[in-house]
């Protein structure tokens, strides 16, 4: 049972929808896990709302008992695949790894081109410009990987929907194999190998792996079946090997962190916190020394590695890489055993971020002006375009564009055409964002007259338009989502595992509260509700971008953030009493540590 509760402010309408639970039994439950586990009852409430209802189950689901690695060779060609890599490997012939320029594209090349190199193989890589050749695969970069003497290719985080390109390229003397989580269309390249757990004939139980983690899925039966190991073994060998990468591929993919997924985060987090790869040692390093002030404090206090922090701090820097530069920088850095290099490369890769920050904002702002002469009310997909806008950026204005408006929004750009006269024959690249309510692919499907190619999944996409079909575009997928679209799906929700009193909230239920990560799609951070309390006091921090707000019961006090948002933005006074949704942190400060809200909504 949920309850809603619809809420007006300045900015938009929300909806809290907070859990609840009506049956008999619920505090009994509640406290045989608790004193089972020897866990905050409030801990256990959190397990019980999330459908582990038994002491069984929570203990489980809290200490991995029942996260099981599946049998890899369910997963359809798997084996065609091993036995392509195999025969590949024995004739010496050249093996070419090809890459999306995201970053589970980055870390699928690193972790197979490090595997296959392992094996001994003759290995390079190849990552598309997004500027330049955009997404997938491309008869081009076919052409020139064929050049280099390349006689297999094997995509990563790519391919499934590459159906002229890997005829083409078979015709010219290259075998393919596939390796993706994309999802699929009716026909399937004629590879040596399509291994998509998305396939319709795939018997693969758990469908949410990223590109990353169908590689390793891949490699795990490599090991198995051709070195002749135990599965546990294999698995745990490759994990030793790869966890790392295979994590912050799948963290910044926003796979759902359970089942497989939530074994390799575990995984990974715990790799990193002590990691001997030289590059990511140097991202991290370069990612937390803000200023030469603030540098030896930050090597005093080690980083905390947190899939929030993946995230939020090193996914955006490898992420700039290829949407700025060229992806192949960040897989230079994470292939990197010199220190120096490395040192050079995560520099620049930070530089590169605020570079791609710069000009997410002016994008942001030019996208704004536009939507104020959009009619969304009609049109509730938003479809802009420009001519100057960086095919590496849009995405992720899209992307807020998506979570301000609660609509779906697809950004297109026809750069690259600057100084010439607008043709009808003019391609842009576009990127959109969707929400819950729409599948964005099925959505492109249903308007792919109009389109050049598109590809992705249920709320990202890609896709290629020309300029003479961008209007029958934007009316055909407004179209669509008018009949498949709910004015609820528009209403953007917040949700809250449950309701505190003030003296629930306390470091030791911040603490006990870890119990649940690695956190992430499927296993979000516990939201919470306060209602009542005090506004006693409200400071604009980062020249007013941040709100800290000091609030109370009248005995108690408790620090509290409200990032992005500005004090006067939020409509409140000191003296006001006001409902928050939040989330709760350990701040440290000082040598000390203390529980922090982290607000998501008042």
């Amino acid at each position: 049972m949920v309850l809603i509760m619809k809420k007006n402010n300045e900015k938009k309408e929300k909806n809290w929808l907070i859990k609840s639970n009506d049956r008999p039994e619920y505090d009994q439950f509640i406290s045989e896990i608790a004193l089972a586990l020897g866990i905050n009852p409030i801990v256990a409430k959190l397990l019980y709302n999330r459908g582990y209802q038994t002491v069984e189950s929570a203990k489980a689901f809290v200490y991995m008992e029942s996260e099981m690695l599946l049998d890899p060779f369910k997963m359809k060609d798997v084996e065609k695949g091993i036995d392509g890599i195999k025969s590949a490997i024995e004739r010496g012939d050249k093996i070419t790894v090809y890459g999306d320029y995201d970053v589970d594209g980055v870390t699928s090349v690193c972790t197979l081109f490090l595997y296959l190199k392992s094996l001994g193989a003759d290995v390079d890589y190849y990552i598309p410009n997004r500027a330049g050749e955009g997404y997938g695969v491309s008869v081009q970069a076919i052409d020139a990987i064929k050049e280099s003497g390349t006689k297999l290719i094997i995509t990563v985080d790519t391919g499934t929907t590459a159906v002229e390109e890997v005829e083409y390229a078979r015709s010219i003397g290259i075998d393919f194999i596939v390796t993706d989580h994309h999802e699929c269309r009716s026909d399937l390249p004629s590879a040596l190998a399509v291994i998509n757990p998305h396939r319709p004939d795939c018997e693969y139980p758990f469908k949410e792996l990223a590109g990353v983690g169908v590689v390793f899925k891949l490699i795990c039966a490599y090991e198995e079946r051709i070195k002749d190991k135990p599965r546990r073994d294999a698995a745990i060998d490759i994990f030793a090997r790869y966890a790392d990468l295979v994590s912050i591929g799948t963290i910044a993919d926003v796979m759902p962190i359970k089942e497989e997924n939530r074994i390799i985060v575990r995984y990974g987090l715990a790799m990193i916190e002590k990691t001997e790869r030289i590059g990511l040692a140097a991202l991290i390093e370069a990612a937390s020394a803000k200023n030469d002030v603030q540098r030896s404090a930050q090597r005093k206090k080690k980083t905390k590695i947190t899939s929030g922090y993946i995230g939020y701090t090193l996914a955006p820097r490898i992420n700039a890489a290829g949407r700025i530069k060229t992806a192949s920088l960040a897989v230079e850095l994470f292939l990197s055993e010199d220190k120096i290099r490395a040192k050079e490369i995560a520099e620049e890769l930070c530089r590169t971020n605020k570079e791609r920050q710069a000009e997410e904002n002016k994008i942001m702002q030019e996208a704004y002006q536009k939507i104020e002469q959009y009619d969304i009310e009609k049109n509730p997909v938003i479809v802009l375009d420009a001519d100057n806008w960086h095919h590496g950026v849009i995405g992720i204005v899209a992307s807020r564009i998506t979570e301000k408006y609660t609509r779906p929004a697809i950004l297109v750009s026809f750069e690259g055409n600057e100084g010439i006269t607008p043709s009808p024959e003019d391609v842009g690249k576009g990127s959109g964002r969707s929400i819950k309510g729409m599948n964005l692919v099925d959505a492109l499907c249903h308007c792919s007259d109009h389109l050049v190619k598109f590809g992705g999944h249920e709320l990202a996409a890609g896709l290629s338009v020309t300029r003479g079909e961008l209007d029958n575009f934007r009316r055909l997928i407004n179209e669509y989502a008018v009949n498949n679209l709910s004015e609820k799906d528009m209403i953007q929700t917040v949700e809250a595992d449950c309701e505190l009193n003030f003296t629930d909230v306390n470091l030791a239920l911040a603490k006990g509260i870890q119990l649940l990560e690695p956190y992430g799609v499927s296993n979000p951070i516990p939201g919470f509700v306060l209602r009542g309390v005090t506004v006693n006091d409200i400071n604009g921090i980062s020249e007013g971008k941040h709100t800290r707000l000091s609030l109370g019961n009248g005995r108690y006090t408790i620090s509290a953030m409200y990032f992005s948002n500005s004090p006067e933005s939020l409509g409140i006074f000191v003296g006001d009493k006001v409902d928050v949704l939040f989330n709760l942190d350990v701040n440290e400060w000082g040598g000390r540590e203390s529980a922090q809200l982290i607000i998501r909504d008042i």
